[in-house]
């Protein structure tokens, strides 16, 4: 089985770049499963119901987010009516949303999907990893393969969720930092992991934003209003093999890819 997992969607340029790609990767890689953090994908912030009609109108199969999935307040009308729309599963009892989902792939095979957000110059959150053994012991009722999405500020906290949970899931991949890391491996029990996955939007820029504005605010230190850049749009993520009776990742590979005419 393969997974197709799409770094941090940034706004318009990103959502185009998956618009023209995904059809070919999908075929030519025989994905199975789509995944895609999609918290960035209405004008860099959050999330709107069209925005989210578009990516899963592209075949998207599972969106999961992050601290930027409440900043469009209509996220509140719609949030419950999507049940692979994921925010994380870490926020307090009685939140909107789902923080986990068990998707099918095209051949009808049960997939959990889990969504975390780390606490490390972070929201205070419920701890990601007591809520990852409480969510995994769940979704393992219904499948072995399990994907985690932690989404995440430092390093330590999601190399240390990756081991935390090595053989637990098939998969931990990291976003939020928008900037991919080359640390793609199989940890020794058959989890695959990433640091972050990468961004899908314009990599002249800085973390999807206009340069010139970003440091401005560096140098003056004033708030500003973000841009997003448009210019050399990439689609970072993974793919990801995984044995469907084992749930064990067997590949992990990093995917850089530019649409055509750029």
């Amino acid at each position: 089985m393969k997974v197709l997992f799409i770094g941090d969607i940034i706004g318009k340029p990103g959502r185009r770049a998956v618009s023209k790609l995904l059809p070919t990767l999908v075929n030519d890689n025989r994905i199975d499963l789509v995944i895609a953090n999609g918290e960035n994908a209405a004008g860099g912030f959050g999330l709107t119901r069209k925005v989210v009609e578009e990516l899963f109108a592209m075949k998207i199969d599972v969106l999961t987010s992050g601290n930027h999935i409440w900043d469009k307040k209509e996220i509140s009308d719609f949030i419950d009516e999507y049940d692979t729309l994921l925010r994380p599963a870490n926020y307090p009892d009685g939140s909107l949303g789902h923080g986990s989902v068990i998707a099918s792939s095209i051949a009808g095979k049960p997939i959990g999907v889990l969504n975390l957000e780390g606490r490390v110059f972070m929201k205070p959150l419920e701890c990601p990893f007591r809520v990852a053994e409480k969510k995994i012991a769940e979704l393992r009722q219904y499948t072995d393969i399990i994907i985690v999405d932690i989404h995440a500020e430092a390093t330590s906290e999601k190399q240390a969720l990756g081991w935390y949970l090595d053989g637990k899931v098939s998969a931990v991949l990291g976003t939020h930092t928008h900037v991919q890391t080359a640390d793609e491996r199989l940890l020794p029990q058959g989890t695959a992991y990433i640091t972050d996955a990468g961004m899908t939007g314009p990599l002249d820029s800085v973390i999807g934003m206009k340069s010139e504005i970003i440091i401005r605010k560096f140098l003056t230190s004033l708030p500003a209003r973000y841009d997003i850049a448009k210019h050399n749009v990439w689609l970072q993520g993974v793919i990801l093999t995984i044995d469907d009776q084992s749930g064990r990742s067997t590949h992990i590979e990093r995917l850089n890819v530019k649409p055509e005419g750029q």
